[in-house]
């Protein structure tokens, strides 16, 4: 089935920045009275920014604050923040609060869909989150989910989830499926060869030196991956024990190995070759990939089909409980928008300034004019 999007589903939930609620001489727009400062703008930005395709192309957003994209993420930002303001002022106003039950129960739900406590740390590493950030993004979430369940009570049929499963059957079909453990070595010769040219002996090598020591070091990693898979060979029940203690890949090995289901295309093809090349219950040879050296144990399979409708019909009712609250979220702030009182002090940070800047910049650009309409 392709993954219906089930986490965080309210857009204005996902933001992380707390503002402050004094008026401040910094403030470059107030709302209903309470700040949001240039520091904080920049903040979000930065934050934003940092994180779009863009800076991973190597556009320096900030270089030019009236560049076309600049400008755009600007209006974005600050559009953001607003909505926030206005969104933590309704909070504060209707005393929302959230429990540490609240916060368990989110959490668990979280934990539950991702898989385990483990992978669901590890996400957080990979992304660059702290365990205190996420948790004040929860508490804000949740924050809002109360707010929108007292605006209007969502409930989805059986005959509605029905309805959106036969009219979207393609994203429940399945492909071939493999169940596998693993047993990882690392073993990557390019970063071994940056570790050792690192050190004080390897910075005195000569390139040809270097290369030597490095298939040293990979026929070592090897050797150790040919005996602990004639230790599983000895006894296939204890490769769960022989992942634990040694394998490379901290986030499975804490699972015995265990990788779960996965499809061909999400393994790098030497992996899921061998995988998909094995029947239930057997063990491949060292399988050499850009990590290092696996030893692959296959656990079961699963044909290639269509989820049956009552085993999706919970998520299917979740998802589109998630996209009424979006919309009953976003009907809410627009009547909000209408009725505060929004002052841009300073100038630049005004919509239709902005919106005439960028209008200005795409007047000679046809690209630019098309993705403005």
């Amino acid at each position: 089935m392709k993954k219906l999007k089930l986490f965080a589903t309210i857009v204005i939930a996902s933001m992380s920045l707390m503002l402050c609620g004094c008026v401040n001489k910094n403030a470059v727009v107030t709302v209903n009275g309470d700040a949001i400062t240039r520091s904080q703008y920049e903040k979000a930005f930065d934050a934003i920014a940092s994180n779009s395709m863009f800076t991973q192309m190597g556009i320096d957003l900030k270089k030019d604050e009236n560049s076309f994209l600049h400008l755009m993420l600007k209006e974005r930002v600050i559009n953001e923040l607003v909505v926030k303001k206005l969104i933590d002022q309704e909070i504060n106003k209707r005393h929302i609060k959230v429990s540490k039950a609240d916060m368990d129960k989110q959490l668990k739900s979280i934990i539950d869909k991702v898989g385990s406590k483990e992978k669901f740390n590890a996400l957080l590493k990979e992304n660059g989150v702290t365990t205190a950030q996420f948790k004040k993004d929860l508490s804000d979430e949740v924050k809002i989910q109360k707010l929108v369940d007292s605006l209007s009570v969502v409930s989805i049929s059986d005959k509605d989830a029905k309805k959106f499963y036969n009219e979207n059957l393609d994203k429940f079909k399945n492909p071939d499926k493999v169940r596998a453990s693993h047993i990882l070595v690392s073993a990557n010769p390019e970063e071994l060869k940056a570790k050792i040219a690192e050190t004080p002996e390897g910075k005195k090598m000569s390139a040809a030196d270097l290369d030597k020591a490095v298939k040293e070091e990979m026929a070592q990693k090897k050797a150790k991956a040919d005996k602990l898979l004639a230790e599983a060979k000895k006894n296939q029940k204890e490769f769960a024990k022989l992942a634990k203690e040694n394998s490379d890949d901290t986030v499975s090995a804490k699972m015995g190995g265990d990788l779960g289901f996965f499809a061909k295309e999400e393994m790098v093809e030497p992996f899921s070759k061998a995988a998909f090349s094995m029947k239930p219950n057997t063990l491949s040879n060292v399988i050499q990939t850009p990590y290092g050296y696996h030893i692959i144990l296959v656990t079961d399979r699963q044909k290639a089909g269509v989820e049956p409708f009552e085993k999706v019909k919970s998520e299917i009712k979740e998802f589109l409980t998630n996209q009424e609250k979006v919309k009953v979220l976003q009907q809410f702030v627009d009547t909000l928008k209408n009725n505060a009182k929004i002052e841009y002090n300073d100038p630049s940070f005004k919509p239709e300034t902005i919106q005439k800047l960028l209008k200005e910049q795409a007047k000679n650009n046809p690209a630019l004019m098309e993705s403005q309409k």
